[in-house]
């Protein structure tokens, strides 16, 4: 009858992390990922719909149709039931490439796909429901258009909304997102994750659980002084002197590998190991993984120039957003763009309503300090990134 039958399952959710192995053992995972653009992993809709038909099948055989909460907001507000590309491309269960849900995928699952949402295009808008109108009378003429990703948003919002630019965000977590249109048929790279902004362009990256929530973990567990204070602190050290090899896994791995199981790791520790020499160690590892994520795009995606550094964590710390320029080898602009996923949305609604009056792709990115990569720090952390993947294939592999 339209309501909820189950509370919302966020994607940090690990509890179907046992059913990964069954879908990898019925399923060809290699080619999963080439049509879906998802790994089969413990974070999309394949393991969590598998671990609740196997653990609550009543509740899964009642549930008539599965949606995302985005989907559920808009249906309350408009009465119309829809899904972008966007959202569906998300769930690990779209083909990418045809847009329409992956036959294979449901199969295995047992869903039908009239047991998900119809898939819109984004110009499908609807009016606000009468007395939702009559509530918010304000609303009463406003168009609503399917939920977007917000990470596809947050790109478009920075201004990287063609492969000339990267974005990499550090708030909570991590990504590092290129976002392009391609001419014609498109391979996606294994290790990389590619969802839809649309049905015309493409996001591709890849995240990390580990970011700004480390960061946090770290000053409160070593008691660390006021973040400003540790900043400039940090900025005084020299790359890679504290001779610590970290895996930033405190919270699980995403990207590149898709461990099932990862757990953080420091090694090296000294009895004068300093507080800061860890935090200044977690920094440079988690630029190292956006190393290794880098590379992978790079292989897809050719001609970025510069990287632009959004996310509150990131664009706070002028030491970590050097790091990252000096690990890879490429310019660095702090994104002076507030709230970039609200402002890629509002660009990306007012292209599809005709009311932007320049292409998306025109808007550049706005900066405001542009972090040089140093030769002879990239040369330090390419050896502390060997160092590193090392310790992943004998502690994580």
């Amino acid at each position: 009858n339209g309501q909820p039958l189950t509370p919302i399952y966020p994607w940090l959710d690990a509890r179907s992390r046992d059913d990964v192995g069954t879908l990898r053992e019925t399923l060809n995972t290699r080619a999963a990922h080439a049509r879906t653009g998802c790994l089969l992993h413990w974070t999309y809709w394949p393991a969590k719909l598998t671990w609740l038909r196997r653990t609550q099948p009543g509740l899964f055989a009642r549930v008539q149709r599965w949606v995302s909460f985005g989907e559920l907001l808009l249906q309350h507000f408009t009465n119309h039931a829809g899904v972008s590309v966007s959202m569906a491309s998300g769930t690990g269960l779209l083909d990418l490439h045809s847009c329409t849900w992956d036959r294979p995928l449901l199969t295995t699952l047992g869903v039908e796909p009239e047991c998900l949402s119809r898939i819109v295009p984004l110009s499908d808008t609807a009016p606000t429901r009468n007395d939702i109108a009559r509530r918010w009378p304000t609303l009463k003429n406003v168009p609503w258009l399917p939920a977007v990703g917000d990470g596809a948003c947050s790109n478009l919002g920075a201004g990287c909304t063609t492969p000339d630019h990267v974005a990499i965000m550090i708030g909570t977590s991590g990504a590092e997102r290129v976002v392009w249109a391609p001419d014609g048929p498109f391979t996606i790279q294994w290790g990389s994750w590619c969802y839809r902004v649309d049905e015309r362009r493409l996001v591709m990256g890849g995240a990390l659980n580990d970011g700004g929530a480390l960061m946090d973990w770290l000053h409160g567990s070593l008691r660390l002084p006021s973040l400003k204070r540790s900043e400039a602190a940090i900025a005084a050290l020299a790359p890679d002197s504290h001779g610590l090899t970290v895996l930033p896994f405190w919270g699980g791995e995403r990207s590149p590998g898709w461990s099932d199981d990862a757990r953080g790791a420091i090694v090296g520790l000294r009895l004068h190991t300093q507080p800061l020499d860890i935090l200044r160690a977690c920094m440079e590892a988690i630029a190292l993984r956006f190393g290794e994520i880098d590379g992978i795009l790079q292989h897809t995606v050719t001609g970025s120039t510069e990287i632009v550094a959004t996310g509150g964590a990131l664009l706070h710390s002028p030491a970590w957003m050097q790091i990252l320029a000096d690990v890879l080898d490429r310019p660095v602009l702090a994104s002076s763009t507030q709230e970039g996923s609200s402002r890629g949305a509002s660009l990306l609604a007012l292209e599809t309503l005709d009311y932007l009056q320049q292409p998306l792709e025109a808007i550049q990115p706005i900066g405001r300090t542009r972090f040089l990569p140093r030769a002879e720090h990239t040369a330090t952390y390419r050896a502390a990134a060997e160092r590193q993947r090392r310790m992943y294939d004998a502690v994580v592999s």
